[in-house]
């Protein structure tokens, strides 16, 4: 017995000793940089910048690192920041950008927050990583001391004004000529411009309020009467009403920093991070590769009784390539998308040669990016059509402005291409796997994606406001592109919440719209391969799947019940619309007795192209 006890206490003795000298090699490979040792210290009213770039300038070389946090709470402000110009995708383009932490050149490093929060004052972008490799941001809390959006409590409603209480010490504002005006940092005049309403117990948006449905059109010609400070009385006869008890989000300020901005970047993570509010995007990538996204949270500060989440669209990845991971993650009270995944479609201006083409950016949010590298290869896309015609290789990028730049190909270009014409680059198209992550009600759409890599949308639960996934293409209005080649969703959870208001191409709970301005029933389908399998749909409404010009799709083995929670208004009566499509599958489902519609519309898609099972009873209606 003795015997086994000391063979017990020698294994333990053991084990430990090998642990410590694990750590022991751990620590002598690996430079630790304590931000305390630099004088960061818990503090509020001391700006930290100063003390983090100290701290910054002792992290070189391609060694190990990790820079860690003591837990507490720290401020940043902008007078300290570095200020540096980017051109950032769908951001407003306003320089420079005022940065709290810049990661230049930087390799093989950990950020340790230890559960930190970080509050940030006025217009400020807390991370940015520029030209970095293999770095990972974890265990972090981001949040604004006075945030610039604005939340107020509906206190009484009548059909001559409706009665708000907004809280000064967030969100000070002050009445000019009848008009509320929100007074946060040094920008001088934020108008109200936009607003949501929340419900007060389910912390969703309420249906039929996206956008201007929310208080109805010509809500701008409201007047606005001081009560009490903090409280206001807006006279006009809103179309619409808010309920009272509920809070309406009111946005004022322009999109103009990301809260993490990764920029031509490689193996970048981001675990453990909650993001709670961003004066812009929440994280925008561009032109990197490889990124993980594990545990991030893009949701309201539930403590500050707030509505709003982080910033407008949660995770914008536009331009990259390798693959995108997002997983165990969570959306809620954005003021746009929480993932739009896309590329960036540019128009031919000039053609100057047989291999040389003057191109611009169209859309004023995407203007002056590297969008051509060496060795890239580049779509040619008749633009009106949407169709291919062809694929080059670009030998040089030479920018002349912030919206034009010439492309210099490795061989002649087709000679059908015109001016007007569009491109797209293909080899900044990732992959896309999206996770166990929960979207929440936001604002607008829940998964956007336009990429031709191969995507797969997984064990999600989507309660998105408008459609749960729009798959789009464009090279004529937004100009983000993007055919698709391979998608699955399978496993998700579409609740009743998806589609409740009415937003641009929210046609189904799954909508594939591509913006085709010359589509008629001899157009060639635009996407293709796309598989909807093993879900479960709780509709409220008619319309679960839109599907344009697709090539191979198929809607198999899920399950669709009825929900009657909210009251039916999508003006598409059908359950599934296809539009000019081709390989069409709808078998397997299970359908409640009282789903509306319980229909298939098929316009300008020959019905041999449909297999559809006669024991799922679904009605079939043709349009010419």
């Amino acid at each position: 017995m003795k015997l086994f006890i000391l063979t017990i206490i020698f294994a333990f003795i053991y084990s430990l000793s090998g642990n410590l000298l694990a750590n022991s090699a751990i620590k002598s490979d690996t430079t630790i940089i304590y931000l305390s040792d630099f004088g960061l210290k818990k503090m509020r009213d001391k700006d930290c910048i100063k003390i983090i770039n100290k701290a910054l300038e002792s992290i070189n070389g391609d060694n190990p690192k990790k820079l860690v946090f003591q837990r507490g709470e720290y401020h940043f402000y902008p007078e300290y920041a570095i200020q540096k110009n980017y051109s950032e995708s769908n951001t407003t383009d306003e320089n420079p950008r005022k940065c709290a932490f810049v990661f230049e050149n930087t390799q093989n490093l950990i950020i340790e927050g230890n559960g930190s929060t970080l509050i940030f004052h006025e217009q400020m972008q807390p991370f940015t990583f520029d030209n970095c490799k293999n770095i990972v941001l974890k265990d972090i809390n981001i949040d604004w001391e006075k945030p610039l959006i604005a939340q107020a409590e509906v206190l009484k409603v009548t059909n001559d004004f409706i009665e708000l209480s907004i809280d000064l010490d967030e969100s000070p504002f002050r009445v000019d000529e009848g008009k509320i005006i929100f007074n946060v940092g040094k920008r001088g005049r934020e108008p109200w411009k936009g607003t949501m309403e929340f419900d007060r117990e389910g912390r969703f948006v309420v249906p039929r309020t996206g956008d201007s449905e929310c208080l109805g059109r010509g809500w701008q010609g409201y007047l606005t009467e001081n009560i009490i400070p903090g409280v206001v009385r807006l006279h006009y006869p809103f179309l619409r009403k808010p309920a009272v008890g509920n809070f309406l989000v009111m946005r004022h300020a322009e999109r103009i920093h990301s809260g993490i901005f990764i920029q031509e970047s490689k193996n970048i993570t981001i675990k453990n991070l909650n993001l709670y509010h961003a004066t812009g995007l929440g994280i925008l990538a561009q032109f990197s590769e490889d990124l993980i996204f594990d545990e991030y949270r893009a949701i309201p500060n539930k403590k500050k009784n707030r509505y709003f989440g982080g910033g407008d669209d949660g995770l914008q990845i536009s331009n990259c390539k390798g693959l995108i991971t997002v997983k165990n993650c969570e959306f809620a009270g954005l003021m746009d998308d929480p993932i739009n995944v896309h590329g960036t479609s540019v128009r031919i201006e000039k053609i100057i040669s047989d291999k040389q083409l003057e191109c611009k950016f169209m859309h004023h949010q995407s203007e002056g990016m590297n969008w051509g590298h060496v060795g890239d290869k580049i779509n040619f896309i008749e633009n009106l059509s949407m169709q291919s015609i062809g694929i080059g290789e670009i030998e040089n990028f030479k920018r002349i402005n912030n919206q034009t730049f010439i492309l210099t190909f490795k061989n002649t270009i087709p000679k059908e291409l015109k001016v007007k014409n569009a491109l797209e680059n293909l080899t900044w198209s990732p992959d896309l796997h999206v996770i166990n992550t929960h979207f929440k009600s936001c604002r607008a759409r829940g998964l956007l994606v336009s990429t031709p890599g191969k995507i797969v949308i997984e064990n999600n639960i989507f309660e998105s406001s408008g459609s749960a996934i729009l798959i789009a293409g464009d090279a004529n209005g937004w100009f983000e592109s993007g055919a698709v080649d391979d998608v699955l969703i399978k496993n998700n959870i579409f609740t009743e919440l998806c589609n409740t208001s009415s937003y641009q191409f929210c046609e189904g709970i799954i909508s594939i719209f591509p913006i085709i301005p010359e589509f008629n029933k001899t157009t060639s389908p635009f996407h293709k391969n796309i598989r909807i399998e093993g879900n479960k749909f709780n509709p409220f409404d008619y319309p679960v799947l839109y599907a344009k010009s697709v090539n191979g799709i198929s809607f198999n083995n899920n399950t669709v019940t009825r929900s009657i929670r909210f009251e039916p208004y999508h003006k598409r009566k059908y359950t599934f619309t296809f539009e000019g499509s081709k390989n069409i599958s709808i078998l397997g489902n299970t359908f409640s007795d009282d789903i509306l519609g319980k229909n298939i519309q098929l316009k300008w898609t020959d019905k041999s192209e449909l297999k559809c099972s006669s024991e799922q009873n679904l009605k079939i209606e043709m349009v010419k």
